[in-house]
C-alpha cells in the first residue's frame, strides 16, 4: 500500500459493540467513496489507514479488531493494530497511534462515533482547500440527532467558574457550544478532530499526564500557541453517543475533569489562577457533597467526597 492521505487513530477499551460500530461505518463510508470515483473516473485520492489501540480490553474487542482487519482490509484500506495489556489512558493510547501514523492528515476518533455520509471526505476536502486552517472537526451530533456542544473557549477563570456552578442553568456558550457556520474556536472535542501531520511533529501529542478528559483542551491550548488556525465545520457530521469508556456513570468523569483542570494550570497559567480554581473546585464540591448529605443522595456523596480530597 502506498502512503495513505489520512490515519484515522481510535483508542479503544472495552467498547466492542461500539467499536464493531464505528469501524462499519468508517468502512462502509469508505468504500462508497472509492465506488463512487471509479464509476465517474476520479481519482481516488482518500487512501486511508485505521490505527486502532486496545487499551487492554477485556470483553471481546480484540476479536471484533481481528475479524475487521480480515474483513475490510484491501488495497486502499490498511490496518493497524495495537494491543496494550492495560489501560494506559487515552492521552498515551493516542500518542502510541500518532507514532504509528503514516498519512498526511491524522484522525483521532473515538470508538462510540458513527461516521456519517462524507464526514470524513468532507473534512479531508476542507483541509486540502484552506491551507490555513491546521485542524477542523465536524458537527457532533447526539443519538437522538440533536447538536452536542462540542467546541469552546479555554478555561480561563470566568469559564472555569460558569462550567462549575452556573453552566446548567445559563451561558453554557461560554463554555461549550455547536454553530452552524463554519467557525474559528479555541478547542474541539476530541472525539473526531482532524489535523495536519505537522501539528503533531511540531506540538507534539497529547499530554499523557492527563488520563482522561481535559488532555483535547490542553493540547489545543498549545496548538493555539504555535498560531496554528483551529475550525468547526458543521457540514460534517458524525453522531456521538458519549462515555462508552467510563464504566462507572458521571462519577468517573467529574474526577478527571477535576484533575485535568487542575493539571492545565499548573502547566499553563499562573500560581494566583491556581490558587483560585483550587479555591472554586473546593467550593463546588463541598456544596455538592453537602447536597448529597441533605438529599440522601450517595452519587453526590460519594463523587464530592472525592473532589475534595482532589483539590
Amino acid at each position: 500500500m502506498s502512503k495513505p492521505k489520512l490515519s484515522i487513530i481510535i483508542v479503544n477499551w472495552n467498547t466492542q459493540a461500539l467499536l464493531k460500530q464505528c469501524l462499519d461505518s468508517i468502512t462502509g463510508e469508505y468504500h462508497r467513496y472509492h465506488k463512487y470515483h471509479k464509476y465517474h473516473k476520479q481519482g481516488n485520492d482518500l487512501s486511508l489507514e485505521v490505527i486502532i489501540v486496545d487499551n487492554g480490553s477485556n470483553d471481546d474487542s480484540v476479536d471484533v479488531i481481528q475479524k475487521s482487519k480480515l474483513k475490510y482490509q484491501n488495497q486502499y484500506l490498511e490496518f493497524k493494530i495495537i494491543l496494550n495489556t492495560e489501560n494506559l489512558g487515552f492521552g498515551k493510547a493516542n500518542n502510541q497511534g500518532i507514532k504509528v501514523a503514516t498519512g498526511d492528515y491524522i484522525m483521532l476518533l473515538n470508538s462510540d462515533t458513527i461516521v456519517k455520509a462524507q464526514a470524513i471526505e468532507l473534512l479531508v476536502e476542507y483541509l486540502n482547500t484552506h491551507p490555513a486552517t491546521a485542524v477542523v472537526g465536524p458537527k457532533l451530533l447526539n443519538a437522538d440527532g440533536t447538536s452536542q456542544a462540542n467546541c469552546g473557549h479555554f478555561p480561563n477563570l470566568f469559564v472555569s467558574f460558569i462550567m462549575l456552578f452556573v453552566e446548567k442553568l445559563a451561558l453554557k456558550e461560554v463554555v461549550r457550544y455547536s454553530p452552524n457556520t463554519v467557525t474559528t474556536v479555541d478547542w474541539l472535542m476530541g472525539a473526531a478532530v482532524l489535523a495536519r501531520r505537522e501539528v503533531f511533529d511540531k506540538i507534539g501529542g497529547l499530554d499523557e499526564g492527563i488520563f482522561m478528559y481535559m488532555e483535547e483542551v490542553e493540547w489545543f491550548y498549545r496548538v493555539n500557541r504555535g498560531g496554528y488556525k483551529v475550525e468547526f465545520y458543521p457540514k460534517s457530521e458524525i453522531t456521538h453517543l458519549g462515555r462508552g469508556s467510563s464504566k462507572s456513570g458521571r462519577k468517573d468523569p467529574i474526577l478527571n475533569i477535576y484533575r485535568g483542570l487542575i493539571h492545565f494550570y499548573k502547566k499553563h497559567y499562573s500560581k494566583t489562577s491556581l490558587i483560585l480554581l483550587l479555591t472554586m473546585l473546593k467550593l463546588k464540591a463541598l456544596l455538592s457533597y453537602i447536597l448529597g448529605i441533605m438529599t440522601n443522595n450517595y452519587y453526590l456523596k460519594d463523587t464530592y467526597a472525592q473532589a475534595l480530597k482532589i483539590s
